[in-house]
């Protein structure tokens, strides 16, 4: 039983730090930014909603249920794919879908809007932004909270007020 436990605990721990040097350690969009990112996305219903290191799924509910949008969280730190997992519980929607995958295995061809949130710009160039390039449609977003793709020019960004977070949108 010990024994097992500390396997989980191992495999946890493990898990997030792999997911950490991934692409960020888990830092929450701020609720309060939801309303920006998701007027920026134009998500509408039917659409295919990525949300790449999702953590708590917070942005994936929000898109499957409140723009009835095909949402798919993909996390890769376990105890925050449970979290994901309850969520999905608790929601019972269809749309929803959380994957404990590592990101550049998941195949993006068919995403609309792709929502990334590095912890810092130069997680946003080289291998994840070459993975957007080679993968996403034509008319797909991306949306990215804090830090702007290098070498992209956005359409929008979204900076209200010194105090807040900036939100970049891109189109392909």
């Amino acid at each position: 039983m010990i024994q097992s436990v500390l396997i989980f605990v191992f495999l946890c721990l493990l898990t997030t730090a792999v997911a950490s040097g991934s692409l960020a350690p888990w830092v929450p969009s701020r609720k309060k930014d939801l309303i920006r990112i998701f007027k920026l996305a134009d998500l509408k219903p039917g659409e295919i909603f990525y949300d790449l290191g999702c953590g708590d799924g917070r942005l994936t509910v929000c898109a499957a249920k409140n723009f009835k949008a095909r949402a798919i969280g993909i996390e890769l730190a376990l105890p925050l794919f449970f979290a994901c997992a309850i969520k999905k519980l608790f929601n019972r929607n269809e749309l929803l879908k959380f994957k404990l995958k590592n990101l550049f295995k998941e195949n993006l061809a068919e995403a609309d809007v792709v929502y990334i949130f590095a912890q810092s710009p130069g997680k946003l160039k080289g291998k994840i932004k070459q993975k957007l390039e080679n993968e996403l449609k034509p008319g797909s977003r991306v949306i990215t909270y804090a830090f702007p793709v290098e070498g992209w020019r956005p359409e929008i960004i979204d900076k209200p007020s010194d105090q807040d977070v900036a939100v970049y949108l891109y189109k392909f």
